[in-house]
């Protein structure tokens, strides 16, 4: 085959033209990176970059045409737009410079005694040769005590009111003798304590202004998700006016801080000083007021909790109106329900509060709400779990007839009550034969974590087992079952005698089965059932003898349940329920 000869001015003429157009191509490629951003402009129009097609000669010679096919290359500029750099998140500046005059520091001082908390003096031993010296020095010491001297700490606050209400914690002005309020103009003035509540850790103080105070207003803490931008503006380590922005974290938090506890989480950074500050939204109100941390080293870890503002605004109007709390009182005892307690009552699921007692005297007292009951909703609101039940409690308004959906003998009711005022309660919680110690939490009783176990206990060491010298204590009952006790669930059952009662120490207004041995390793002892517990009820039907208790064991496994529930009575007269399981 002959070979084919080109011209050199052919060929490089062709190479020209390719150089170029990818020359051009390429700076067309890195232009329109730059621009790209134009086009998100509203209303603008970024015109569209050139294409080799325009730049070509337009007397193409047919060499060159390989060339193009190449063109369509450099066009894929689109990466090129991922690294240049964006204007960051959305600045705050504008919204924290609007509020940052509201937000005030707080400044307390407190006398104490110098030998406050000190021991006695250490002596030198009787014989000692230094012995005189030694009791001289410290003798002295001794005498130079008695003197005072000031204790500060720093907080945050916010201004609710231009005439000068300021929101605060009530454990950073507790116990103070003078409380001075820092604004971010740096003026001074001196507040006093209007009302506190310890049970919300809230307080409300009050200065005189010579002129109107920029103030900021509660929103509704309710309507915040998980994952909402919230800032906090506060005082960490006496730098006042620091603002930290984050999201919120978690919500209904129980950090066991008090009764009503019901933390909004966030990872806002918040400090020492910043308790008693303001949590905003985004539209700057106040949703929450910061109060703790969780930290090992006392600095922020990003665990912060704040009270939510649904649950604070209605305190702090209390305490400007009265200077105290007007909380509804329900007057009952409650206890969780438990996986096991909802089976034995045909729950489907774990929730609401059982009523273990009625408070005498209480709002409840008239028979509309038993024991035994499972309290579902009250006024409305759900209550998933039993430490859901104070806190609405304690927001409702005192005398307000309320409706309380109640479960009771495995059907849902609905019943009405009048809520009492909590500080009203004590009396009647005093004379009620089932608190002799008059105790009582926040508008419905509330065990603590540990009271179950307390209760399991006897209430001294000899109420424990039968007194000694008194085998034959349950001889002689007008009942057979009191000579041979009936054996159910792992527990010797027998009826109530005189005896037994001055045995296990049983009060007389208690009435039911007497337990008076429990089998080790049984479930009713796993549950803490013990020797001198009485059985008042099984499944909410009152037990009058131990064949009683049998009888309905029984009939509760043929219906197929898997534990059987029970009102237990300490020998006292508290009660409580416990679900055992039936083998």
């Amino acid at each position: 085959m002959a070979p084919t000869i080109r011209s050199p001015f052919r060929r490089t003429l062709a190479l020209m033209a390719s150089a170029a157009i990818l020359a051009h191509a390429g700076m067309n490629g890195v232009a329109y990176a730059q621009t790209a951003p134009q086009t998100t402009t509203p209303g603008v129009t970024t015109p569209a970059p050139a294409t080799p097609e325009t730049i070509a000669p337009a007397p193409t010679p047919p060499a060159a045409a390989a060339p193009e096919t190449a063109a369509p290359a450099p066009q894929q500029a689109a990466p090129i737009q991922a690294v240049v750099p964006n204007s960051g998140p959305a600045s705050v500046a504008d919204l924290a410079e609007g509020l940052l005059d509201a937000v005030v520091n707080i400044s307390t001082s407190q006398n104490v005694k110098d030998d406050e908390g000190a021991g006695p003096a250490p002596r030198a031993p009787d014989g000692s040769p230094f012995q005189e010296f030694f009791n001289d020095f410290f003798n002295k010491q001794q005498g130079n005590k008695g003197g005072n001297h000031n204790v500060s700490s720093l907080g945050s606050g916010f201004v609710i009111d231009p005439a000068g209400y300021i929101v605060t914690n009530n454990h950073v002005i507790e116990g103070a003798d003078d409380i001075e309020i820092n604004f971010a103009n740096g003026s001074k003035l001196k507040a006093k304590l209007i009302g506190t509540d310890t049970k919300t850790d809230l307080s409300v103080l009050k200065v005189e202004p010579k002129a109107p105070l920029k103030s900021v207003k509660f929103g509704d803490s309710s309507t915040m998700r998980i994952g909402d931008w919230v800032m906090a503006i506060g005082n960490p380590f006496g730098f006042g006016g620091s603002v930290t922005v984050g999201i919120i974290s978690g919500r209904g938090r129980n950090i066991n801080a008090g009764p009503y506890d019901n933390f909004i989480q966030t990872d806002a950074a918040i400090n020492k000083g910043n308790s008693g500050g303001p949590l905003f939204n985004m539209k700057g109100e106040v949703i929450g007021i910061n109060t703790a941390i969780i930290s090992p080293s006392g600095g922020s870890i990003g665990i912060g909790f704040s009270v939510p503002s649904e649950l604070a605004s209605g305190v702090v109007d209390q305490l400007r109106e009265y200077g105290g709390t007007r909380r509804g009182w329900l007057g009952v005892r409650i206890q969780p329900v438990t996986d096991d307690i909802a089976d034995s009552l045909g729950l489907d699921t774990a929730k609401g509060a059982l009523v273990a007692g009625v408070i005498k005297g209480g709002p409840v007292d008239d028979g509309s709400i038993k024991a035994g009951d499972v309290i579902l909703k009250f006024d409305g609101k759900t209550v998933s779990e039993m430490r859901d039940l104070p806190r609405v409690v304690a927001e409702s308004t005192v005398g307000k007839e309320v409706d309380v959906v109640v479960l009771r003998d495995g059907k849902e009711q609905t019943v009405k009550v009048k809520l009492g005022r909590l500080e009203d309660s004590d009396q009647a919680a005093a004379s009620d034969d089932s608190a002799p110690d008059g105790s009582q939490d926040d508008g419905v009783i509330t065990p603590d974590p540990g009271e179950n176990n307390d209760m399991d206990q006897p209430d001294t060491g000899d109420q424990a087992q039968p007194a000694p010298g008194t085998p034959d204590q349950h001889k002689g009952q007008v009942s057979p079952d009191a000579a041979t006790p009936k054996n159910v669930l792992g527990l010797s059952l027998s009826l109530l005698s005189a005896e037994t009662r001055k045995a296990f120490g049983i009060a007389e207004s208690v009435d039911g089965v007497v337990v008076t041995e429990v089998t080790p390793g049984s479930a009713s002892a796993e549950k803490g059932l013990k020797p001198g517990d009485v059985i008042v009820e099984v499944a909410q039907e009152f037990m009058k003898s131990p064949d009683a208790v049998a009888a309905k064991v029984q009939a509760l496994k043929q219906e197929g349940r898997r534990n059987a529930q029970l009102m237990i009575a300490s020998a006292n007269g508290d009660l409580r329920f416990v679900a055992v399981p039936m083998e």
